[in-house]
């Protein structure tokens, strides 16, 4: 039997499972502190929960198994993460057609960065986003264009 995969917006209660699941991945993994450092805390979170519902998780007979989360003003497909054990069961490509959508509503191109070497650097390709260059030399620049029929 298939799961029943089901996506929302984000709420303020759904914060500490976008850290769990943030903090689960085995590839591009970040601590809870490496993520403080960079900015990234509960209340960053939670404000950008309030300003606009750019966050969406994705549940896998109800539990959770992956967030997505864009910058509208910045075009930008900020972070996407399953959980290990809901890889391969259409999470990613569930909340990576929200953020295209969500994305494509309001800019004519849209972009992301991931590891050059990375299993979602391949993952983007199949889904139609093409390659730009190298950003700090591990990291690489993927671009998509809405298309025509989307305006």
């Amino acid at each position: 039997m298939s799961p029943n995969l089901t996506l929302r917006d984000a709420t303020q209660a759904d914060i500490e499972t976008i850290f769990s699941i943030r903090t689960s991945v085995k590839e591009n993994h970040l601590s809870r502190e490496e993520m403080a450092e960079m900015g990234i805390t509960p209340q960053t979170i939670a404000g950008i929960i309030a300003e606009s519902p750019c966050i969406w998780l994705a549940d896998v007979d109800g539990e959770p198994a992956g967030f997505a989360m864009a910058i509208a003003e910045e075009a930008c497909l900020f972070a996407m993460f399953v959980q290990p054990q809901f890889e391969g069961q259409g999470v990613g490509k569930l909340l990576l057609e929200k953020a295209e959508a969500f994305l494509f509503a309001q800019q004519p191109v849209i972009w992301l960065e991931t590891a050059a070497s990375s299993r979602a650097a391949a993952f983007y390709q199949r889904h139609g986003w093409q390659p730009v260059g190298e950003q700090d030399g591990e990291d690489i620049r993927f671009e998509k264009s809405r298309p025509a029929a989307a305006k």
